[in-house]
This record gives structure tokens, sequence and C-alpha cells, in this order.
């Protein structure tokens, strides 16, 4: 009869809440316990333009990832805590999390062209040139100014538009080199042409600006990983971040143990061999190195981490500027760096310029104190003839054969070398 009773009671009510009633057997409090509860409203998450650096587009890098920021397909490690703030504005670089079908998620690296300190200098210092005053629309002005004035009537980008420019891959730039960065321009329709008919006056301020802050998202475009090139993958930018796949940095490799090291030693020398001899004929080179400019992927391959002091010489055409022409400066020469520094001749680098450099910096971090001494004194004596300059007269080819012929033996195959492994069982290569 209760029951009788209570499925009376229910004829009344939604169809939904009549199935529970009876499959909870007509017990009305079970049936009340078991009512859904009030659906969880997703959190909305706001960036504000000045985050991200949309407030100073068209003076950016790009557009070509906000949707996936603003869908929240890109989130900031800081979003996976409880409080779901962003992370402060004044870093250089944050790790993030990106998806395409909001199942699977993957590390990113999620960086700027240059610390907002030095961008709100720069932008500080375009106002101040330009317009005389504080503050200014950055995108007016730098639209005044001769150089782009040039950029907008050209139908091709000459070395004459990018002389003067800090950035070490427009140091020696020949014409094959700058086609391919007009050709391969991510941030716009792909159109394939060497021309920039398909440029518009924004597409062309922002690759300007972006050459004259910091040339490493071009080279992630222009050199794909996909193609071989050690570079992670330009995955698109945001305003004035910049999202790519996610390394470690090699400065966090630096206590490894022996094999490991022995591995990452040999890659470093493999990557200064293809940046020094490729199909390409481009010859790569660094201004610079530290811990930071090679990192390290989740499956144990090293890449370039930081392109941002690379330099190219085009072996096939050389460079084309004439004399003279890198010593015209203008605003777009000095917005992150001293206007009076001097630019380095293209006829001054050597085959060994950047492995003198990584012998200084980095495989001393690396190798020093790891392997029995006889082998570590072989390593040590290498590495301090080559801190001088290899002056024995000999190449940096027949160098780094030298290393490597004293690292092989010395690493192994197992697991913990994913990106090599288990080829390396049935290969000589490894």
């Amino acid at each position: 009869m209760g029951c009788w009773i209570c499925c009376l009671c229910c004829r009344a009510a939604d169809p939904l809440m009549l199935l529970l009633v009876l499959a909870l057997g007509c017990n009305p409090s079970t049936a009340a316990a078991a009512s859904p509860s009030v659906p969880h409203v997703k959190p909305s998450y706001s960036f504000g333009r000045t985050f991200l650096g949309l407030d100073k587009c068209n003076a950016c890098i790009g557009t070509s990832i906000c949707k996936k920021f603003f869908k929240e397909e890109i989130r900031f490690d800081t979003w996976l805590s409880s409080h779901l703030k962003l992370p402060p504005s004044s870093l250089l670089s944050y790790s993030g999390n990106y998806t395409d079908d909001a199942k699977s998620w993957r590390l990113v690296d999620i960086t700027r062209l240059t610390s907002k300190y030095q961008h709100d200098r720069a932008d500080k210092r375009i106002c101040t040139s330009l317009l005389r005053t504080s503050s200014c629309s950055l995108e007016r002005a730098l639209r005044r100014t001769q150089r782009f004035q040039k950029w907008l009537r050209a139908k091709r980008l000459t070395p004459d538009l990018v002389q003067g420019l800090p950035s070490p891959l427009l140091r020696c730039p020949s014409q094959r080199l700058l086609d391919r960065i007009v050709r391969r321009y991510a941030e716009v329709p792909d159109a394939g042409s060497i021309y920039m008919d398909h440029l518009t006056d924004r597409d062309k301020l922002r690759l300007l600006y972006t050459l004259a802050v910091n040339s490493h998202p071009i080279l992630l475009q222009i050199f794909p990983d996909v193609e071989g090139w050690p570079f992670p993958r330009y995955l698109g930018s945001c305003g004035r971040l910049l999202v790519s796949a996610s390394t470690r940095p090699l400065r966090d490799f630096f206590g490894v143990a022996p094999e490991v090291a022995a591995d990452l030693a040999l890659q470093l020398l493999a990557v200064l061999r293809s940046m020094a001899t490729n199909d390409l004929n481009y010859f790569f080179y660094f201004t610079h190195v530290d811990a930071g400019t090679f990192g390290v992927f989740s499956n144990g391959h090293l890449f370039i981490r930081d392109a941002s002091t690379l330099g190219v010489i085009d072996k096939e055409e050389g460079s084309q500027l004439i004399d003279g022409q890198q010593e015209y400066k203008d605003i777009f020469s000095c917005l992150t760096v001293d206007c009076q520094s001097a630019l380095v001749s293209c006829d001054s680098i050597r085959d060994q310029h950047s492995l003198v450099m990584v012998c200084q910096d980095l495989l001393p971090k690396l190798l020093s104190g790891k392997f029995q001494p006889p082998v570590q004194e072989s390593i040590d004596a290498f590495l301090r003839r080559c801190a001088r300059g290899l002056d024995d007269g000999g190449g940096a080819s027949e160098a780094m054969a030298e290393l490597a012929g004293i690292l092989k033996p010395l690493r192994s195959c197992d697991s913990r070398f994913a990106y090599r492994y288990p080829d390396c069982r049935y290969s000589d290569k490894y």
C-alpha cells in the first residue's frame, strides 16, 4: 500500500523523477537525496589585453593562437590550481598546457620576446624618440618611420629593408634567406610566395617588429622541426606571447648520470655539425650561449631552445649588404639593445666559432668529474684545448669528431633514451 501511495504521489512529478522513485523502491526520502545537483558553472578566465600584449598590437608578434587562449585550450600551470590565477606578467617564460581536443594535453612553453621591463622601456623609447611624449599609439608612431614607409612600398623583402636591425639572423642577410622569411612567415595565410603582396600593412609591421626585437620565433617558423631542424615546434603567437613545444633547459641536466651526460654531449655536437653543414648551405653560428640556449624534450632529444642569438650566413649566395650598410641605425635598431653596440663582421666568423663557445661555457659543466680518470683526463684536455680556440690548426669538424670518438663508448642503450630506443639496439649509428 505504501508503495502504491508513493507512486500515486509521483504521477504529477517530472518523468525523470518518477523513474528515479521507481528505481529506488518508492522511498520518497531516498529519491529526494538522489536528485541531481545544480550544474557546475564553468569559471571564466579573463586575461586582459595587457597581460597578452594585445593592447600593443600591431607592435607585437601576432594573433594566430589567441583563440586557443580565450577558449581555454591553452592553460598556464597555475590554472590547474584551486586559485585559478594568471601568473605574474613580469616573468619571461611560463609553463603551460595545450590541447586540440579538450581531452589530451601536452606541455608547452609560453614566452615573451624579451622581459616586460625591456618591452616597457622600448615602448617608452618609441614614444619619446618619435613623438616627443611619454605615451602614445605605438602603431601610429612606428608607421611614420622612414623604414616602415619603405616596407609599405616594397614588393619584396630586400637587404636594404633590414639593414641595421640588431638580430644576428639579419647581420649577414642574403636575398635567399629573406625570401624564405616571407614565404614561411606563419602569422599570415600561407601564400608560398617570395613577394609581400599577401602581407597587409598590419602584417608587415608585426614582421618588422618581431625581427627588430627578437628573431627567435621567425627562426622556428622558417626552419621547422618537421623538416629535421633542431628547434622546438612553433605553435603560434598572441600579442607579445609566443607558444612553442616544451623543453627543459640544459642547466637541469648538469648533474645527470655519466651515460646521460655523454649522450647529451654527443647530441650537442651533432646539432653544431648540422648547423655548420646542411643541405640548404646555411651556416648557423651563435653570438652567445648559456645554460638555457639548449633544451631537452621529454624523450631525451636535445634541441636549440633559444634561437635569439643565432646568426645565419648563406654559403650559397653570401651576404648582400654593401660596405657601410650595417652602420645604418634608427628606432628599430635599438628597441631592446644599446644603439651603440658594435656589430660582428660577417667575415670574422669561423667554422669553429660556436664550438669554442660551447667548450668554454657548457661542456665543462656537463662533463666534468663524470668519468673514470683515463677517460676524464682525455675529455678535460680536449676541452682546455678547444676553449683556447683550437690553436693547433685543426678545424671544427676534426675537433668534434675527436670528442665524439671519446664519448660514443660511454653512452648506453636503454629506455631512458626514448628518442633512439629501441633503434639503438639494431643500428651502428648509435
